[in-house]
């Protein structure tokens, strides 16, 4: 038997399968340009290196300071140094990279050699674990306030690969002249950011002052900003700097 179907309900049947035609073919959600952006991004890593006496998540609000975008895909790490006694500070225990004999710090200070080289391998053990994670040697910045910035100086020019930059602030020069001889050709290529301030009565301008000159001597270009009334602290406006500073040297596609 032949069932006549009313033309409304025909009418409406067209309709469901209409939609259901449509549905099934929408596509689903475009992703974003922003994540698409971040997708496409290569990723870089930057390691902050604390002072004497502080610690590595005391220090992390420092990010938050870092809005551009090529900062999405940034990984940040903020080691703490561990505990060891400090003869400037008689022989108490506190968090140190290596040992200080005096403060201030002065031009020629002494230097604590084999601590440093022990810190130095500790921080390359670190750059060597993320560029083996995929991180181009070129978005590897290493950054370091005080003891962490000294610390910083020795480990981007010791390591044997040019690497995206090395930014001290307040630091100095923790190691000879004889120490030169150990920097490779490709460690020279690497970018130095020095900043301190003209106020500081811990490690003194003159410490930090004596650097460019003495890393020109060695073949190795340096920048450096002088913060008038700046004392042993690091402000926003170096932060900032700092920001433009590795933006500008990124590699930012993958």
């Amino acid at each position: 038997m032949i069932v006549a179907v009313k033309p409304v309900v025909l009418f409406a049947l067209v309709i469901f399968f209409t939609l259901v035609f449509i549905l099934y073919l929408k596509p689903g959600p475009s992703p974003s340009s922003s994540s698409l952006n971040s997708q496409s991004m290569a990723r870089s890593f930057i390691l902050w290196l604390h002072g004497l006496g502080d610690s590595g998540p005391a220090n992390e609000p420092i990010k938050t300071l870092f809005s551009f975008p090529e900062f999405r895909t940034t990984k940040w790490s903020f080691p703490s140094a561990p505990n060891s006694p400090v003869t400037c500070n008689y022989g108490a225990l506190m968090p140190s990279w290596f040992d200080i004999h005096e403060i201030p710090i002065t031009a020629d200070s002494p230097k604590d050699g084999r601590g440093l080289l022990e810190a130095v391998a500790n921080v390359h053990a670190m750059i060597d674990k993320e560029i083996a994670a995929g991180t181009n040697p070129d978005n590897v910045f290493v950054c370091g306030f005080s003891q962490g910035g000294a610390l910083t100086l020795a480990s981007v020019l010791l390591y044997p690969k040019t690497l995206g930059g090395g930014a001290i602030f307040s630091g100095w020069i923790p190691f000879n002249s004889s120490t030169v001889d150990q920097i490779t050709p490709d460690a020279k290529r690497t970018p130095i950011l020095w900043s301190h301030g003209l106020a500081d009565r811990t490690v003194l301008f003159e410490a930090g002052q004596a650097g460019p000159p003495f890393l020109e001597k060695a073949g190795i270009s340096c920048e450096f900003k002088a913060y008038p009334g700046l004392a042993h602290s690091i402000n926003d406006e170096e932060l900032h700097n700092l920001e433009s500073w590795i933006k500008s040297r990124m590699r930012t596609s993958s």
